[in-house]
């Protein structure tokens, strides 16, 4: 196993000469697109954004300032509120070493819906982390600072992520002033703190990037759980580099009812797992072991929900970014049917290996279902203390959560890409299509198309006034809009340019969902704008097929494709 781990992390630093960047064929302008765009002078970083459909509006946490933004037009604000630190607690924060001028700030970094009229709201607070209540209606906080620890980070600069479930906060940060001691966490207003235990077989020095709960839905037939993802990267406890850190990629859950155990695990996650995330080229050994971020396209049926993903390399920093596909069926199948790993000690060296032993009944970190309430377990408090004790000493599971297809979607060389969406798009073939929006270090915007297991990008452009990263990305089936958090400002974009394509020809070597040919205006239109009436009319080919193209006025097609068609048709496929 040693000799195959070292052939693949010494490939990881040859360069790949099999592999070209993949070309953007389409890159526009930022002056000529129809974007908005929103930031107030003084106030810095609109990195956390929620977006409430129904209430037509984008909340956005900055330094020190909350504000409601129209979700129609980002550049028209609603309300605003101000949440400063008090100058002793700045006083005190300084005394600890901190910036005054940036740490012992309060960085707005959680926003979530607590109920129909109020927001859940933390700060770090000066190195203090501190919650509050907004209220929707007056848009002011309620003035009842709660503890933030474990909900929110400590530092402005830090990863970490929540999300808000049934009125009870989900968290995965650091719990200290000085981030070393990292936990994934439940906040409820009913129950005690639940939390994972202190130990680096639970959790490593994670970067925590996102969490999500997926929902069973009211009819299955087991009667299992909710549970709830973590995603994250952390240093790695199973793998060897010649003395040197290895970083892996995590998916971790816990199951929404968990309620820690009676006398083993007490106040602490009975459900936690976790489980390796594999981003990888096996031809070119190209291993992609940090994850950026991640999206859960949702479906009708829980069982055909796909996460997607984003990574980058620890080794490849010059840029390599890399999208992979996850089954959460996949997913879920690993945590109820993975094999168990140990750690043993040899020659005082910690060791991972498989776990052979016989595993305890019921499963250890399998959430509360009808098989259990039979054995009269209705929850993690009747669970035995060997299934409990056999969890805490075995979080790690050795199956890995492999990708759809077994490899990446698509890669990108000379771009470290920081955030991506995904929209499901039904076109005029009546296909459904995924459309994945990437946002980069630089500020620019990926659009890019599945079609028939290939990957192909749409489009590109600069999407921030500066090349700065974009550090949150959302998405509205609404209006169709994509909405960019960074330190400078808040972007709003449309989610496709289809007037941007002046001719048939071109219009449909886009190969872009959104857009066809309509001959009688003569445009390229957005086919969401478009009335359905008009479909029949319309030109669309996802192959890039333009022989559909009306007649010129000589009575034949032009056979002589311009420059910028030749390219596209060259360029549009992905590695």
């Amino acid at each position: 196993m040693g000799f195959a781990m070292l052939g693949v992390f010494v490939g990881l630093l040859l360069e790949v000469s099999t592999y070209r960047a993949h070309a953007v064929t389409r890159t526009w302008k930022r002056q000529g697109l129809d974007l908005m765009e929103f930031s107030e002078p003084g106030i810095f970083n609109y990195s956390t954004l929620l977006l409430i459909e129904e209430r037509d509006a984008l909340y956005v946490g900055a330094r020190e300032a909350i504000f409601e933004l129209s979700k129609k037009n980002v550049a028209v604000r609603h309300k605003k509120a101000q949440w400063a630190v008090a100058e002793a607690e700045v006083t005190m924060c300084f005394m600890k070493g901190k910036s005054k001028e940036k740490d012992c700030l309060n960085y707005i970094r959680v926003l979530q819906v607590l109920d129909n009229e109020r927001l859940y709201v933390c700060g770090t607070h000066a190195f203090q982390p501190q919650c509050d209540y907004l209220s929707l209606s007056d848009f002011t906080l309620a003035g009842r600072a709660e503890d933030g620890r474990g909900k929110c980070s400590f530092d402005p600069s830090q990863s970490f992520t929540t999300v808000m479930v049934d009125g009870e906060l989900y968290s995965g940060t650091a719990y200290d002033f000085l981030g070393s001691n990292r936990i994934i966490s439940r906040y409820s207003p009913s129950q005690p703190l639940l939390k994972t235990e202190h130990s680096t077989s639970w959790l490593n020095d994670p970067s925590f990037v996102f969490a999500d709960v997926i929902r069973e839905g009211e009819n299955t037939a087991d009667g299992e759980d909710d549970k709830i993802y973590f995603f994250f990267t952390e240093e790695s406890v199973e793998y060897e580099f010649f003395g040197k850190v290895v970083l892996i990629p995590r998916v971790a859950r816990v199951c929404k009812g968990d309620l820690g155990g009676q006398r083993t695990l007490q106040k602490k996650w009975t459900s936690f797992l976790k489980a390796k995330l594999v981003c990888s080229e096996p031809e070119s050994n190209l291993v992609f072991n940090v994850v950026r971020d991640v999206f859960v396209l949702s479906a009708e049926d829980p069982k055909e929900t796909v996460v997607y993903a984003v990574f980058t390399s620890q080794w490849c920093n010059e840029g390599l970014s890399a999208v992979c596909a996850y089954n959460i069926k996949n997913i879920e199948d690993v945590f109820s049917k993975g094999k168990y790993m140990k750690r043993i000690y040899v020659d005082r060296n910690e060791k991972w290996m498989r776990d052979n032993s016989i595993t305890p009944t019921p499963r250890p970190g399998a959430c509360i279902n009808n098989h259990m309430r039979q054995q009269s377990i209705s929850s993690s408090l009747h669970l035995p203390d060997k299934t409990l004790q056999f969890v805490k000493d075995h979080p790690l599971l050795e199956d890995p959560v492999l990708p759809i297809g077994s490899r990446p979607r698509f890669i990108t060389k000379e771009v470290n890409y920081t955030q991506i969406v995904v929209e499901r798009v039904r076109a005029l073939d009546k296909k459904i299509y995924d459309v994945m929006f990437t946002g980069t270090e630089k500020g620019v915007l990926h659009k890019s198309v599945m079609f028939e297991g290939e990957a192909y990008v749409v489009e590109e452009f600069q999407l921030l006034k500066t090349p700065e990263p974009i550090k949150n990305l959302l998405l509205s089936s609404q209006t169709r809009s994509l909405y960019a958090g960074s330190d400078s400002g808040v972007v709003q974009s449309p989610t496709a340019f289809c007037h941007k394509y002046p001719s048939c020809k071109e219009c449909v070597l886009a190969r872009d969902p959104y857009c066809a040919w309509d001959p009688q205006t003569p445009a390229c239109v957005n086919i969401f704008s478009t009335p359905s009436e008009r479909y029949g009319r319309l030109i669309q080919r996802l192959n890039g097929d333009a022989d559909s193209c009306p007649l010129g006025a000589t009575g034949h097609r032009d056979k002589t494709p311009s420059i910028f068609c030749l390219l596209i048709v060259l360029a549009s496929p992905f590695l």
